[in-house]
């Protein structure tokens, strides 16, 4: 019985882990697309329970957004999906009054995007954020 158990969290984790790989594979796929069309600002805002949404814009060398899309959800069967409203925008222009028609997640998603291409532009590095595991089990100094 313990095996059986064993057998069928072994496939989970490996129909995951190829779904995740997928899932990968589409995302720097439509990544590469908005890269061919200019620089891309990236901003993400996780959730450990909550779904997670990655914001992308693809933009010119005016800071014009030339495409928008993003990534929401909490299962490796979330896609990139265009984001509309953006488009002609200036990013470096973007308000709160631009992005109040998207959910919440977008919005801090955006808010991301914004702050990093600021430090990034500025020539700054961008901090990395701790994730669960690194609570879970910390890094000895």
């Amino acid at each position: 019985m313990i095996w059986h158990l064993i057998v069928m969290m072994g496939l989970a984790w490996l129909i995951q882990s190829v779904f995740g790989f997928i899932q990968i594979k589409h995302f720097n796929r439509k990544y590469a697309e908005l890269r061919s069309l200019g620089r891309v600002a990236i901003g993400k805002r996780t959730g450990m329970f909550r779904a997670g949404t990655v914001v992308m814009f693809a933009i010119d060398k005016q800071n014009t957004i030339l495409r928008a899309s993003k990534m929401q959800g909490v299962t490796v069967f979330s896609r990139v999906k265009d984001l509309k409203g953006f488009e002609g925008k200036n990013l470096l222009k973007i308000s709160e009054k631009d992005y109040k028609k998207v959910n919440k997640l977008t919005q801090f998603a955006i808010e991301d995007a914004l702050k990093s291409y600021d430090v990034i532009s500025k020539g700054g590095e961008l901090k990395v954020k701790k994730g669960w595991i690194d609570y879970v089990m910390p890094k000895k100094s």
